[in-house]
């Protein structure tokens, strides 16, 4: 009896609830894209069975989104019928060579517009923008002080909407050294913690860039801070200051092709996706980027700048199809 009733269950509040999203039906592996019309082809690198499994994908929201508030609603509904849950990063503009320290005003306007907006599902994951352990991703100063107040304005700001949002603070740079241009991650984050003891409470998830470094190329096998379970460390971190054990969305992640990993790629995701990401703490893996050719991030896209597959793509394709086989013969 208890077991019809974990199978009914689903099917009857699906019925009840259209916008909701159940575990069960969720892959914890996706894709961070960059710009809104790039749903169906986010879709199509990560759906590599014939099922309704949804998928993440990580974007960013920047200031100049809060007059494409249209585009931003085609997006949403993009993401509902592609079944991509949006992991939304907020940004600012650059000047003078870095993203502008955000103002209170521009968060509540963003807060605001997102607000207005039908999501594809219930809960709303927003991110507190990005890698602020970097001075030219905070107005060219490294200032965990301030990062700390606009933390904590942005969660409880979006508390007082009457929309289930989830708020995730920006991803540290685990590779940055102290230095004039960067602050180590670990004391970036306890100088937050020594600022406000509070800053890490309340919090909906934990968000990590956790890269295969250095140089975006080592082995999956390989530990440390920098290491593909860099998120073990940053939860380990934040358990003694809360004494909570959160999610975590790793919204960046995955190798450089060159010519040191390239004949490995698909041997490094296939070994992720069994033995890191699998961690059950970790709720999504969304690999950087989709598209980023051309431009600097080109060793990372899975797609060319005519929208053929890369390697990245191949291999990551070949990784999940390896992963989901697996799965499905030890349900049979």
């Amino acid at each position: 009896m208890k077991r019809l009733a974990k199978l009914l269950l689903p099917a009857i509040l699906i019925v009840v609830a259209t916008t909701q999203v159940f575990a069960a039906d969720t892959s914890k592996i996706g894709v961070h894209i960059l710009q809104t019309n790039e749903l169906p082809q986010a879709k199509q690198l990560v759906q590599v069975t014939q099922d309704d499994t949804w998928h993440y994908v990580t974007i960013p929201f920047t200031v100049a989104d809060i007059e494409r508030e249209a585009e931003w609603q085609n997006f949403f509904t993009e993401a509902r019928n592609q079944k991509l849950i949006p992991l939304v990063r907020l940004s600012t503009r650059v000047e003078n060579g870095a993203w502008t320290v955000p103002t209170k005003q521009e968060i509540t306007q963003m807060i605001a517009v997102l607000s207005r907006l039908e999501w594809p599902t219930d809960d709303r994951h927003i991110i507190v923008f990005n890698e602020v352990n970097h001075a030219k991703e905070w107005g060219g100063t490294i200032n965990p002080d301030e990062y700390a107040e606009i933390l904590t304005f942005t969660k409880n700001w979006a508390n007082t909407e009457q929309k289930k949002y989830a708020v995730l603070p920006a991803a540290m740079d685990l590779a940055a050294p102290n230095g004039v241009a960067t602050r180590e991650a670990f004391s970036y984050l306890a100088a937050m913690y020594a600022y406000d003891p509070e800053v890490f409470q309340n919090l909906g998830g934990w968000n990590s860039h956790s890269y295969p470094n250095p140089g975006f190329s080592a082995a999956p096998q390989r530990r440390g801070k920098n290491s593909l379970r860099g998120f073990e460390y940053e939860l380990a971190f934040l358990q003694g200051k809360t004494e909570r054990e959160l999610p975590v969305y790793i919204t960046e992640t995955g190798w450089e092709d060159s010519k040191t990993t390239s004949r490995w790629l698909a041997t490094y995701y296939t070994y992720a996706m069994q033995n890191i990401w699998s961690d059950a703490r970790v709720k999504a893996v969304t690999p950087f980027v989709l598209k980023g050719e051309p431009g600097p991030f080109a060793g990372f896209s899975f797609l060319k700048g005519d929208n053929t597959p890369t390697r990245q793509y191949y291999a990551f394709q070949a990784a999940l199809k390896q992963v989901s086989g697996q799965n499905t013969a030890s349900r049979e």
